[in-house]
């Protein structure tokens, strides 16, 4: 009877230690981003690079075009995903993919993107621009279309108003 007591508790502590040692890791998050693609091949592609992103587990439908992730924030972040699945040459909600990539893509991976590629510096930069904490760096891309547009389409005019002051 001792010894069934005494199995009973060594296996309540490691049960216990094994429940410490996972809350000790980064918050598990789960979300789901627009990506860009058409068929089969996308869907490898997509959730190939979300997982080398990070993601510990990628799923996305051809239908809704909706990549549900997750992660550990500790990890990886949803922008350092979407920069993954950019580079790959797909647009997400956030980044357009790069062109060059996307130019590769097989001829049935090839969908009608809504709009110009950008380089992925250049979104950086917009994005940046946008912050009032850059406003003041050189290489600020203050006034420009192309920074007022995204910025406004990313953060609050509010937040915009340096940046697309003319």
């Amino acid at each position: 009877m001792k010894t069934l007591y005494a199995l009973l508790a060594i296996s309540f502590l490691l049960f216990a230690g094994t429940a410490i040692a996972q809350t000790g890791k980064g918050a598990q998050k789960s979300e789901t981003i627009k990506v860009w693609g058409n068929c089969g091949m996308c869907k490898k592609n997509i959730e190939t690079a979300a997982k080398e992103a990070g993601a510990t587990s990628a799923a996305w439908d051809k239908t809704t075009k909706m990549l549900a992730v997750k992660y550990s924030t500790d990890q990886t972040s949803s922008l350092k995903i979407q920069e993954k699945i950019a580079a790959a040459g797909y647009d997400t909600r956030d980044l357009l993919g790069n062109d060059e990539a996307y130019k590769n893509l097989e001829e049935c991976c090839q969908y009608k993107r809504k709009a110009a590629p950008a380089k992925a510096g250049e979104q950086a930069m917009q994005k940046a621009c946008c912050s009032k904490e850059n406003m003041a760096k050189a290489d600020c891309m203050k006034g420009s279309a192309d920074c007022c547009k995204n910025c406004t389409a990313t953060t609050s005019k509010k937040d915009c108003s340096d940046c697309c002051a003319k």
